[in-house]
């Protein structure tokens, strides 16, 4: 038997990366090696890394980042014992005390990602070794449908959509409604700037979505499943099918599952991209094939959800803790995190964090920990100036609040939302105004058009900011900003309106000072908002090497080899390459 296992990271993260490449060389050295197995598996999680190869040798673990197919040969060639210049590339070792990342990853609780990373997603028997469909064949063989429920129930878990609705509670809904047949639904339309959870456990492993659903079903007496996923997705709906396929080979989905008589099936739905598909009524809309328009509620989908049928829709993530729960019980569950919020979170790290990618932490540790801890700290030293949760539908946490824990109550009463799981870190280069701009002029864009507060609210919000970004701001646009802000939160009739101003909002709130300096004195502190801010060259720093004139994209530089350079502010447009590009740091924004 095989003693040594070799895995490259082969989630979207790892391929854009180069990890294919890595993989065809370990592929060629490997051949006739009997003792050795090669595995693609999903995200590792360690995606500032990529690409990502994990050895393991008699159950001990070393990942190496940053991997090439000249490294990948030379690792096979040293018999896994490392060179010099691999030791370098250890981020993490189960032997090496001292590797980078082992901190990180000690400080995760590792339940929805519990396979991500370790099995070959698309290879069943993988996760079967892993303890898959053992909870359903569970729950199925042992429970009865309200036993499953109540178990669902008293772990606590909480909707990881962002509502943070009690999932038992949902399925109680459900089942007690009136109307054959009844559907479960898995919202995998993840549409956030800045998140990749539910892609990576899709891509890692979809078994453990595709167990959840088949448990809600059970529970709730659903005979159909839809995984609603959009088709920018094609790695996570390629490796669904597969598993899908897998899973009714073994008899986990189809006619008379493990002979009880029950019966259920699963279908993938792909989806446009509309990110107000996200929202529960629309997402319906769309399965059924209509425009995906959000409709008032009640009835709700548990009553009347799709074909007019009660319908329990759950995300990604919150389908994925259930397997967990149902082989090891609520109380196990329940252990992690607070008093009202249960379990681990699932985020994506990103932006100006040092370390960004796929992290899964319990609930109620403080933000600066998983900033510091687990995230490095903020890139190229800069100073921490806040953290936006929640996505377009969330808000600005300021540095002052770091100590806030992430649990649903504490990041709402911040004026963000806990959300599906973005994590997006700002530093002192970030301009708020900037950012509330970035995330109103995406809401503003998917919104459906249906409200009249949100298709006209978020406009008129969003030509506020614009004015203001270009110098052309009041200071009673601050006043308007606000009151519209709240008529649109208050006059919407979906999640997606009413949650679109929480970024202005949250920004307003803590950084009103720095949208004042916009306006009074028509500079941007952070030095982003192109309007406001003014490229020059430092004749006495530069050295004439022409680098800067040969990048700008508009021929606003001009100068002699090796004279000092000069830039014409009229041409500028702000772009910010020359400054990249100087070898001598000659050239300075105002």
């Amino acid at each position: 038997m095989a003693n040594t296992i070799v895995r490259v990271g082969m989630a979207s993260c790892g391929l854009a990366s180069g990890a294919d490449s890595v993989y065809e060389e370990l592929s060629k050295v490997l051949v006739g090696d009997e003792n050795t197995i090669l595995k693609k598996v999903g995200c590792i999680g360690l995606c500032s890394y990529e690409p990502l190869v994990e050895v393991e040798i008699e159950g001990k673990r070393t990942i190496y980042g940053y991997m090439t197919p000249e490294l990948a040969k030379e690792l096979v060639g040293s018999s896994f014992r490392p060179t010099s210049a691999l030791k370098e590339k250890i981020i993490y070792s189960d032997e090496e005390t001292q590797a980078p990342e082992n901190n990180r990853m000690a400080k995760q609780v590792r339940i929805v990602l519990r396979n991500c990373g370790i099995i070959d997603p698309e290879k069943i028997d993988e996760a079967i070794s892993r303890g898959a469909y053992e909870a359903f064949s569970k729950a199925v063989k042992e429970m009865s449908p309200d036993e499953v429920i109540d178990e669902v129930y008293r772990s606590g878990l909480r909707g990881r959509g962002g509502a943070g609705f009690p999932t038992g509670l949902k399925w109680k809904f459900t089942r007690q409604a009136k109307g054959e047949p009844k559907y479960v639904i898995c919202n995998a339309d993840e549409g956030d700037p800045g998140a990749f959870m539910d892609r990576s456990v899709l891509e890692g492993d979809p078994h453990t979505v595709i167990e959840g659903m088949a448990i809600c079903a059970y529970a709730v007496g659903a005979s159909h499943g839809y995984i609603y996923c959009r088709a920018e997705y094609p790695l996570a709906i390629k490796r669904l099918n597969i598993a899908l396929d897998q899973a009714r080979e073994r008899g986990f989905l189809g006619d008379n599952v493990f002979g009880s008589g029950f019966n259920f099936d699963i279908e993938i739905k792909e989806g446009a991209g509309a990110f107000v598909c996200g929202e529960e009524t629309a997402l319906i809309a769309s399965i059924e094939g209509k425009r995906g328009m959000p409709r008032p509620r009640p009835p709700f989908p548990a009553e009347s959800g799709v074909w007019g049928k009660p319908t329990n829709i759950n995300n990604v993530e919150t389908y994925a803790n259930v397997p967990w729960i149902i082989r090891h019980g609520a109380s196990e569950f329940s252990a992690f995190g607070t008093e009202k919020s249960k379990g681990t979170k699932v985020f994506a790290l990103a932006g100006k964090v040092a370390k960004g990618g796929l992290i899964e932490i319990p609930m109620g540790m403080p933000i600066r920990e998983v900033i510091y801890d687990i995230g490095g700290g903020i890139a190229d030293g800069k100073e921490i100036k806040a953290v936006q949760m929640g996505g377009p539908s969330g808000g600005c946490i300021p540095s002052w609040l770091l100590d806030t824990p992430v649990d649903y109550e504490s990041i709402t009463a911040t004026g963000a939302i806990m959300g599906s799981g973005g994590m997006i870190v700002l530093d002192e280069t970030s301009c708020v105004v900037d950012v509330a701009k970035f995330f109103l002029n995406f809401t503003q864009r998917e919104s459906c058009g249906k409200c009249p507060f949100c298709r006209i609210g978020t406009k008129r919000m969003l030509e506020i900011l614009e004015r203001i970004s270009n110098g052309e701001g009041k200071m009673e646009d601050l006043d308007l900003l606000y009151e519209l802000a709240l008529q649109v939160k208050e006059g919407s009739l979906c999640g997606l309106g009413q949650t679109a101003p929480n970024p202005v909002l949250t920004t307003l709130k803590y950084f009103r000072e720095e949208y004042e300096t916009h306006v009074k004195d028509k500079k941007c502190p952070a030095k982003v908002c192109p309007s406001l801010i003014r490229y020059t060259i430092n004749t006495d720093l530069c050295i004439g090497c022409t680098r800067c004139a040969r990048i700008c994209p508009v021929g606003a530089i001009s100068g002699k080899v090796k004279e000092p350079h000069e830039i014409d502010d009229a041409k500028c447009v702000r772009c910010g390459q020359c400054k990249q590009t100087c070898p001598v740091s000659a050239i300075f924004v105002d």
